[in-house]
């Protein structure tokens, strides 16, 4: 018998100065068995930082090979955002952007070199792919603090991300970068 996901709840304090945003929300996050600790702290943080009207966790999370791990639905039910986490590959790209227009991607990892890996390869208007990243030393100290149920606090101002994860605060720089 196959192992079942492990569903952490969050509840979540946004405040997102640079956008405008801000919201109190009740999550409930299904962490697939094969998911690292990691990968969910960055789904969980770009589903934040990318936060409007329509957003939801892809279905399946990592597991679905149909869905990004995190998208934004129109009223009509159409895909405006594909968001990815972690190291996609190309092809999930060039699907996304076609398919919504837009198309994003947070990672825990170091994107200078996932970059060698998109770059060149077709992407549909890779030059407007949003690669956002965190300090992986970061990603590790929020790991830590990781628990079933969750007390998060989110605020971004200047390009700077300040967490609070259950009373501890971590502080990292958002990495931008673009396929060239």
């Amino acid at each position: 018998m196959a192992i079942g996901a492990t569903i952490h709840t969050c509840e979540v304090q946004l405040a997102d100065v640079d956008r405008g945003v801000y919201e109190e929300l009740s999550l409930r996050i299904a962490r697939h068995p094969s998911e690292t600790d990691a990968f969910m702290v960055t789904r969980l943080l770009a589903y934040c930082l990318e936060y409007e009207e329509g957003i939801a966790f892809g279905a399946g999370g990592i597991s679905s090979t149909e869905e990004p791990a995190v998208l934004v639905r129109d009223l009509t039910g159409a895909v405006t955002h594909w968001i990815e986490v972690g190291a996609p590959d190309w092809q999930r790209l060039h699907h996304g952007m076609k398919l919504a227009g837009r198309a994003s991607v947070y990672t825990h990892r170091d994107p200078e070199r996932l970059l060698p890996n998109w770059d060149g390869k077709g992407i549909h208007r890779a030059e407007q792919l949003r690669i956002r990243s965190f300090a992986p030393a970061f990603i590790e100290a929020a790991v830590s603090e990781l628990a079933r149920r969750n007390t998060v606090t989110v605020s971004v101002t200047e390009g700077q991300l300040y967490l609070e994860l259950n009373g501890t605060a971590l502080d990292t720089e958002i990495g931008e970068s673009s396929i060239s």
